[in-house]
């Protein structure tokens, strides 16, 4: 099953995103589908991030990211 969808946008990002999309081999409908995924994708990260850091330990998860700062320079 697919919803439609009517977005109203000023016609110079119209024209921007039409741009953008076929630079990207795609049409406006399946780059709006992929922004949508990402953006969705991203929000389910956060809430998961927002779940676990509720439930850990402040000291420990610094000394984590200490860990991967360290691994990175």
């Amino acid at each position: 099953i697919m919803s439609t969808l009517t977005v109203r946008l000023p016609d110079s990002k119209h024209d921007r995103l039409k741009e953008v999309a076929r630079a990207r081999g795609l049409s406006i409908n399946k780059f709006i589908e992929e922004l949508t995924t990402i953006a969705i994708a991203q929000q389910d990260a956060l809430t998961r991030f927002t779940l676990r850091a509720s439930r850990g330990d402040v000291d420990k998860g610094l000394k984590a990211l200490d860990k991967l700062d360290a691994a990175f320079k």
